[in-house]
């Protein structure tokens, strides 16, 4: 893949024309149209539409195709160029689902920042989805995701499972551990997060799914949003809730009936690359050193 099309390619949609592109790159407008026009023959399509007059470019629908693409190819050669200028130091790039790289990784942060010899570390926040797809296209070296997606190209291995709680804002008579009876949670105040289709399942025995004052969210970054009622509550992972119990105003409080425990997975190539040997063992050991796993 023609590499000085692609960077011209981005720097003129990153700056909505040829021109700016060209000042962007330090380059002549010539030159920015010339790898421009170089990629294209190679794509076999245009990427951009050139129209006289008009404030901005646009792309061409192969271009905003292409865009993605891109984008990717221009994160790998300048993870190549690190590569090349840092010889045979050690590496990990992870992806990890919001909760787990907020709330149960930052352990293993740490303890992999302060490694001797020195591991560079990429860390992304990704979906479950994404991430898989991250590991099969060998563009992440691990991933820790809260589901398992069957694949032929990855491993897929529990690397912790933590139990479901229930948080409340803190109130006169509540106390923290003490059991809740379901009845005493009512659906119209809750604040649900899918952990996972096992939650989602034993969720739906005990309360109405479609409860039209149910506040639903997808990060747990806004749970202390819209939890400051008394009467709300909401079912955590143990890691989450203590982490927001400890601002002193919630209490964290145990289900009378079981809830299924969230797993947590760690997710590799089957086939990694040799480079990686090392600091996948480095990252196991810490992985066994701090949640007992193998």
């Amino acid at each position: 893949m023609y590499f000085p099309g692609i960077e011209a390619f981005l720097a003129i949609v990153q700056t909505g024309s040829i021109s700016k592109a060209a000042e962007l790159l330090h380059l002549s407008q010539a030159t920015v149209s010339y790898r421009l026009k170089t990629l294209e023959k190679e794509m076999g399509g245009l990427l951009v539409e050139r129209r006289k007059g008009a404030p901005k470019i646009s792309l061409t629908p192969k271009g905003e195709d292409f865009f993605s693409i891109a984008e990717r190819w221009d994160a790998l050669w300048r993870e190549t160029q690190i590569l090349q200028a840092s010889g045979s130091q050690l590496s990990l790039a992870i992806s990890a689902a919001e909760s787990i790289s907020h709330f149960v990784l930052p352990p293993v942060y740490r303890k992999l920042s302060q490694h001797t010899p020195p591991i560079r570390l990429q860390i992304r926040t990704q979906h479950t989805q994404e991430a898989f797809d991250s590991i099969e296209r060998r563009e992440m070296d691990v991933a820790f995701v809260v589901r398992e997606i069957v694949s032929p190209s990855v491993t897929v291995t529990p690397f912790f499972a933590e139990e479901m709680v229930v948080l409340r804002v803190a109130a006169p008579g509540r106390q923290a551990g003490d059991p809740v009876d379901m009845e005493e949670l009512e659906a119209q105040h809750e604040v649900f997060i899918n952990w996972n289709r096992e939650f989602q399942f034993r969720h739906d025995q005990w309360w109405a799914p479609l409860c039209p004052s149910r506040v639903h969210l997808d990060t747990a970054g806004l749970i202390t949003t819209f939890l400051t009622d008394a009467r709300q509550w909401t079912i955590v992972p143990a890691s989450i809730g203590a982490h927001m119990a400890g601002m002193g105003e919630f209490v964290l409080q145990k289900l009378s009936e079981s809830v299924p425990p969230r797993i947590g997975y760690k997710v590799t190539h089957k086939f990694p690359n040799q480079a990686l040997q090392e600091p996948l063992r480095i990252l196991d050991q810490y992985l066994q050193e701090i949640f007992g796993v193998q």
